[in-house]
């Protein structure tokens, strides 16, 4: 099994993250996660998942809820730089950040690494690991769009929060898991979220 970083910033579209961490913390693969404090009152708003405390309490809670096995998923807070993800020493397989809002997209575009989340990003972009960047936001401005093509051209993969509608979605979680299925493709995981074009 793998070793995934997921961060979870302030933006809506928490749904989005808390799908990604289910299945892969159901296929067996093992975890690091940041979430801002942003993303953690919007985890609050939209999926009613409350998490405050320590970071042991935050983690405690989290495998409770995910049903992780124990050293499954290691959460850290978004001030921790001494976590493991904050060096390219710690082996990690890809990140992701989902949701992904602008600032935090625009401080990883910069280099502009205040925090974990950030930090860890940029560890992933320049030992030439996966990024994928799950941007949650309309419209967007030339800013960050910029922004956008500048992860691109060095290689990260950005996934709009952009569901499709041809395989007739019947409820808003089927058109989460269409997304989190196109992450996990780029991931490289597999799975069957939902419907493929043509099968």
């Amino acid at each position: 099994m793998s070793t995934y970083t997921v961060a979870i910033t302030g933006a809506s579209g928490a749904p989005y993250g808390l799908k990604l961490l289910e299945t892969l913390i159901a296929g067996g693969h093992s975890v690091y996660l940041c979430i801002s404090g942003e993303g953690q009152a919007i985890l609050h708003d939209e999926a009613g998942l409350l998490l405050k405390g320590s970071e042991t309490d935050i983690q405690n809670a989290l495998e409770l809820h995910l049903k992780a096995r124990e050293g499954q998923l290691r959460y850290f807070d978004e001030e921790n730089l001494y976590a493991p993800i904050a060096s390219g020493s710690s082996k990690v397989d890809a990140m992701v950040v989902i949701p992904c809002s602008m600032k935090a997209l625009a401080s990883i575009a910069n280099g502009f690494g205040s925090n974990l989340i950030e930090r860890a990003a940029d560890v992933t972009i320049k030992e030439r690991r996966p990024l994928i960047l799950v941007p949650r936001e309309t419209p967007l401005s030339a800013i960050h769009l910029r922004n956008m093509l500048a992860l691109a051209e060095l290689g990260c993969r950005i996934i709009p929060a952009m569901p499709a509608f041809y395989h007739h979605p019947k409820r808003v979680q089927d058109m989460v898991d269409f997304i989190v299925g196109r992450v996990l493709d780029s991931m490289g995981v597999e799975n069957d979220l939902a419907p493929r074009w043509g099968l």
